[in-house]
């Protein structure tokens, strides 16, 4: 049996430090998606003791396409603390990162608890606000290769999020354009359908995960989706900006290396 707490302190390391490890399966490949699980509680806890609070989740593998690629037929999650947000129009130091990457996203915040299964008129009931959102997603392992436990155990990649002006929830959310752009060049266009065909469906999924794993989604929680894009590696000293139909737009500059 694997020490679940010295992996997560391994991971934590990593993070902490923007070093690199190796895959904690190569040395456990009988690593279980519990386990996985587990170890991310336990990688959470790290930050929790010092003083980081647990203010939403994310959605990870809400692309068909990405589940065919990995061989899964569920989505995965993570957790998101208070330390990982940045402003709007913030700035970002990828000297934090091993290889951060970015994608764009839809985010919801939550007015009211939800936990376990339930429907699309539900979820939507407890949405307070929505808004346009990035995800920097850092893998801390060697060369960005992993096995499904391993992504999981490092909280799914999430490393980072911005989060765009927020504004009440509005009926068909299925299919908005958005285009994500470095220094006003278009590097990746896409929709919201892509996100199981609709973010909606990935609160309902959220719920669901979240109540098998014993977790509530909170109110005042803010729930990613998952990307509408595939993710866009990025560099330092520029502007990204993500212009996505009816949401608005949410802008986040990276540091030039070494300022």
């Amino acid at each position: 049996m694997p020490d679940l707490n010295s992996l997560a302190e391994r991971l934590d390391t990593a993070a902490r430090t923007a070093s690199a490890t190796t895959q904690l399966t190569a040395a456990h490949p009988d690593l279980s998606l519990d386990d996985a699980y587990a170890i991310q509680r336990r990688l959470i806890a790290h930050r929790e003791a010092r003083g980081e609070r647990v203010i939403g989740m994310k959605m990870g593998f809400t692309s068909r396409a990405k589940m065919a690629q990995m061989g899964v037929s569920d989505l995965i999650w993570g957790r998101l603390t208070d330390a990982m947000q940045i402003a709007d129009d913030g700035t970002l130091d990828l000297r934090r990162f091993v290889h951060p990457r970015i994608e764009p996203e839809v985010a919801f915040r939550l007015k009211a608890p939800l936990a376990g299964p339930v429907g699309s008129a539900e979820a939507l009931a407890a949405i307070e606000a929505v808004a346009p959102a990035m995800e920097v997603i850092d893998s801390r392992y060697a060369d960005f290769r992993f096995a499904l436990e391993d992504v999981v155990a490092d909280n799914s990649s999430s490393s980072a999020f911005v989060v765009g002006s927020w504004q009440a929830p509005f009926g068909d959310m299925s299919n908005l354009g958005m285009v994500m752009s470095f220094d006003g060049r278009a590097v990746q266009f896409g929709s919201s359908g892509a996100i199981l065909g609709n973010p909606l469906r990935s609160l309902v999924e959220a719920a669901r995960l979240a109540g098998e794993a014993g977790v509530t989604l909170e109110a005042g929680w803010i729930i990613l989706c998952g990307a509408a894009t595939n993710a866009e590696a990025l560099r330092p000293g520029c502007h990204v900006r993500l212009e996505a139909e009816r949401l608005g737009r949410v802008h986040l500059n990276i540091l030039e290396q070494g300022a």
